[in-house]
């Protein structure tokens, strides 16, 4: 059996912020995913691979990423971008990561911007608290903005393994995105792609082997 559980946060304990970006599209009339599109162009050295590393401020991140997208043909302020950030909690999940909590110890592994309130970058005091008991959850918390590093680079997951005391054997990973699990499932963890939550349960549930709902 494994020995921790570690998290993505936004897309896998909240609601995705893609949902939130192709709706932000559609009341503008952009193409659909242009966001994304945009994020995944020149991943390692755009706008937003500074802004989760913290080597720009919000103020560049606004200038750089409209820069990106008027070489597309279109206006998108980074600062309308952050706006859509903060997903809503999904309560299964977050009661699934509190069961696990008591049997095995739990990481987060968040690709975050030094932007609203905490980890989570919540818009709201409401939230933020929120968020912050979720977090109070987590015997690591590993944020992009704070160690200067972003998934997918292998060494976020191998900090959060140190910090655990585990080997990368002994953990799962959850994330939404794909090319977030590839480095991970290299290191030797077991991996689950959050897109259906109830699935992603129920494939967490087999793996440690206890009910978690």
């Amino acid at each position: 059996m494994v020995k921790a559980v570690i998290w993505d946060f936004g897309g896998v304990l909240t609601t995705s912020p893609f949902e939130a970006f192709n709706r932000y599209e559609a009341d503008r009339g952009l193409p659909l995913d242009l966001i994304r599109t945009i994020n995944s162009t020149n991943p390692d050295t755009n706008a937003w691979a500074l802004f989760e590393r913290n080597e720009v401020s919000l103020d560049e991140f606004d200038r750089l990423f409209d820069l990106e997208a008027h070489q597309r043909g279109y206006h998108l302020p980074g600062k309308d971008v952050v706006a859509l950030l903060s997903g809503d909690l999904r309560p299964r999940m977050v009661e699934a990561l509190r069961r696990i909590n008591e049997r095995l110890v739990t990481g987060c592994i968040t690709n975050n911007v030094r932007h609203g309130s905490g980890a989570g970058m919540a818009r709201t005091e409401e939230r933020a608290a929120e968020v912050l008991q979720v977090m109070g959850l987590f015997k690591v918390v590993i944020e992009s903005s704070k160690v200067g590093v972003r998934k997918p680079s292998p060494e976020i997951y191998r900090m959060a393994c140190e910090a655990l005391e585990i080997e990368p054997a002994d953990a799962v990973y959850l994330d939404d995105l794909g090319i977030n699990l590839k480095p991970a499932r290299a290191l030797g963890m077991q991996t689950i792609k959050v897109i259906d939550p109830d699935v992603a349960l129920a494939e967490l549930q087999d793996i440690v082997g206890f009910p978690l709902s």
